[in-house]
């Protein structure tokens, strides 16, 4: 029998509802549903990456530059011919993700619904807390090439192969290597100037794009947040003897993501800007999920034991790097200004 809750597929082998474990397996199920749900609903993920499903093995995910624009000519003048060519490219591939949890015939005779309970409870949080931490670790991994999350090394370079916090990004046509990873530890000033280095960031053929960030996402730590609400937070500038006009009031959307601090160095204080649209529409920071967790139930014979198998597909990384840029990092640049 195959159910679809919350967006897992549920496969239980024939016979199950017949045995002793018949009755457990519709609470487990339950169980599994209203962690996942609310899972979901407190996601981080959807908020720093773009979702997408997957059909393939692996995507490849690349970009057209820019054209020249238009030209005057003149009456009646011939059309100048206009060109785009192929950007950076960056080749996904999908991982297998896979964990297993035992309910066993003893604890059912003996009717040890507590353990019934946490036991799926405890499945699929650690499911989604895998997700979200691997979110975290690459996103905190950035400002190198790769990261090592649960014994495998995962890359965290954007398709022109540079990390995706870099201070020598390249041009694939034309135009001088740009920065977004910058020394500068957060402040009023310093989020003045990332806000405008990032406005005026510009694409592979030279050409200014018009960034927008909207978006501040910081670790849990509490001076950090002290700081970045004390500076947006109020629209009189507290600096200021007279209370000047706070031009960051009301402009930024604040994400504390808690999972960031076990990726970051110790006493250290990162803050990255955004632009959650760039990212939408360009693709810098993607999550694509091939297989949804699917859930399977089944009696093992040889020991009387009811087993529940967790498998799922996806993968995370990295494209244009343009959609974001990261402040409080030892090896970066100064912001210009």
């Amino acid at each position: 029998m195959r159910t679809q809750m919350a967006g897992i597929t549920f496969s239980m082998a024939s016979g199950l509802n017949d045995s002793i474990f018949g009755k457990s397996a519709e609470p487990i199920m339950m169980f599994i549903e209203k962690r996942a749900e609310a899972f979901e609903k407190a996601s981080i993920i959807p908020k720093i990456f773009k979702e997408s499903p997957s059909k393939n093995f692996a995507e490849k995910i690349t970009s057209l530059t820019s054209m020249a624009g238009f030209t005057p000519v003149g009456e009646g003048g011939a059309y100048p011919k206009d060109e785009m060519q192929e950007g950076y490219d960056k080749i996904l591939e999908h991982v297998v993700w896979k964990n297993q949890f035992v309910v066993t015939r003893e604890m059912i005779d003996d009717a040890k619904l507590l353990s019934l309970k946490k036991k799926p409870q405890g499945f699929v949080t650690s499911y989604y807390r895998t997700r979200e931490q691997f979110a975290a670790a690459l996103l905190a991994g950035g400002i190198g090439k790769s990261v090592s999350f649960k014994g495998r090394e995962f890359p965290t370079t954007g398709a022109d192969g540079k990390p995706l916090f870099d201070a020598q990004h390249p041009p694939k046509v034309k135009g001088a290597k740009q920065a977004n990873k910058f020394t500068d530890a957060f402040s009023g000033d310093a989020l003045s100037k990332m806000e405008t280095a990032m406005q005026n960031v510009r694409d592979d053929n030279d050409n200014v794009l018009a960034v927008a960030p909207n978006t501040i996402v910081i670790p849990n730590l509490w001076k950090l947040k002290k700081q970045v609400f004390e500076t947006i937070g109020a629209d009189k500038d507290p600096a200021t003897a007279n209370n000047g006009f706070n031009y960051q009031f009301g402009r930024w959307n604040v994400i504390v993501w808690a999972y960031l601090n076990q990726y970051i160095t110790k006493d250290a204080a990162p803050w990255i800007l955004m632009d959650s649209g760039y990212n939408e529409e360009n693709g810098g920071a993607l999550w694509l999920n091939r297989v949804p967790l699917e859930v399977r139930s089944w009696v093992d014979n040889n020991n009387d034991n009811n087993v529940w198998n967790g498998y799922a597909r996806f993968i995370a990384g990295f494209a244009d790097w343009r959609f974001a840029a990261i402040g409080g990092v030892a090896d970066g640049v100064a912001l210009p200004g």
